[in-house]
């Protein structure tokens, strides 16, 4: 209990953590983000002073700047082209006078002595038309800068380098959402590991309780054997005393590696089938197609028997307890393949692989465990392979195993 105590503070303590680093990360990208923001809009301005001062020397005519001028010619020609912000100069009458970097290309709308410096016009109607949306666009990205000299506004959106980061945080708490996610399922995953360690103990001491029982059920058989009851009574007790036998083995296994061992699977076929067909109502007709012959595969008995057992009872399942069950066995160059099939209600095609989940089950009463034990002992265990190759509905389904022949 107090392991568990410790385990949820630690928990939430990483929880409380991550969260204040989370928030701390956006607060100082948010920052930063401003940061930029401010360094953006303090170069439009000393673009819009560049802007005016050398548009009042070109327009004076003046034939000779002095220093100063030519200091801020300087500045303006750096600034044009080391900005990327997209802007939209108009006058007071809303005719464009210039914009940049729109189609990331500086233009000029009209040819005045700061266009002939740049050598650069324009002929494109985009901007004309669209004038109305940049605005509207630009003005609520960032305020606009109002040149009085000269009667004009500037409107400027956001670089860039300010787009990107602007979904620097949605892309920060995605990456924080994929790591927490990633965390639940680790967790959840250890639950569940946890939940099959629990599961495996109680198998084994299962297996480990049926023994008591058991051993004194043998003893009983010999007993009653030199009681003169009918011997036929006795051999069918002795075959359910092996067959409980078997089940304990079967969960002794539980959590560890099987052994494979290279046998006959037609002769444990056949057992396997028999012993069920023995104890099952009269209302279904078995039928078993299998060669004479002995076949090796490399397999365990009793984990294979289980398979054969839970396809078995899941298509008795679906007849309700009352049809046809056909069994048969085949083999080709490489593979045995046996097929099991009923005449039950079939399965939606849409449902071949669930029907394979753990807990998938279309019982009242039931864990929906067989067919999902089956798959794992066929094709974790044996690395074969099982599935559904047909099914209709009302009419019967066929699933087929697949195990490597041993040469």
């Amino acid at each position: 209990m107090r392991l568990f105590l410790n385990r949820n503070v630690i928990r939430w303590i990483i929880i409380i953590s991550s969260f204040v680093i989370v928030s701390l990360i956006l607060w100082n990208t948010y920052v930063f983000f401003q940061h930029f923001k401010s360094e953006e809009r303090a170069k439009m301005k000393s673009w819009t002073f560049a802007y005016s001062e050398f548009a009042k020397a070109a327009l004076d005519n003046s034939e000779n700047l002095d220093d100063f001028e030519v200091n801020l010619v300087a500045e303006y020609i750096v600034l044009d082209s080391t900005l990327n912000t997209p802007m939209l100069l108009i006058d007071n009458d809303k005719n464009i006078i210039s914009y940049r970097n729109i189609f990331g290309k500086p233009r000029l709308s009209e040819k005045t002595e700061i266009a002939k410096v740049f050598n650069d016009s324009i002929d494109d109607t985009y901007v004309e038309t669209n004038k109305d949306f940049l605005i509207s666009k630009f003005e609520k990205e960032n305020q606009p800068l109002i040149m009085e000299d000269l009667g004009h506004t500037l409107y400027y959106g956001n670089s860039s380098l300010i787009n990107r980061l602007k979904y620097y945080p949605l892309a920060l708490l995605l990456i924080i959402f994929l790591f927490a996610a990633v965390v639940y399922f680790f967790y959840k995953s250890s639950r569940t590991a946890e939940q099959n360690k629990l599961w495996t103990g109680m198998a084994k001491e299962t297996a480990h309780q049926i023994g008591t029982p058991l051993s004194s059920l043998v003893g009983w058989t010999e007993i009653l054997k030199s009681e003169n009851v009918n011997p036929d009574y006795i051999k069918e007790m002795e075959k359910d005393v092996d067959r409980l036998k078997t089940i304990t083995e079967r969960f002794s296994k539980i959590g560890s590696v099987p052994e494979l061992k290279s046998s006959d699977i037609v002769s444990e076929t056949k057992e396997s089938f028999a012993y069920l067909q023995s104890r099952t109502s009269k209302l279904i007709d078995f039928n078993i197609e299998i060669p004479e012959k002995v076949i090796k595969v490399k397999f365990n008995e009793q984990l294979y028997s289980w398979t054969i057992e839970n396809l078995v009872k899941n298509a008795i399942d679906a007849m309700k307890g009352k049809g046809e069950l056909n069994l048969s066995l085949k083999e080709n160059d490489k593979q045995v393949l046996i097929q099991i099939s009923d005449t039950g209600k079939g399965i939606p095609k849409s449902q071949w692989q669930t029907v394979f989940q753990p807990g998938y089950t279309t019982k009242k009463r039931g864990w929906g465990l067989g067919l999902s034990l089956a798959k794992r002992i066929i094709e974790d265990y044996h690395n074969g392979k099982i599935k559904v190759i047909q099914s209709e509905l009302n009419k019967g389904t066929t699933f087929q195993i697949a195990l490597k022949k041993h040469v």
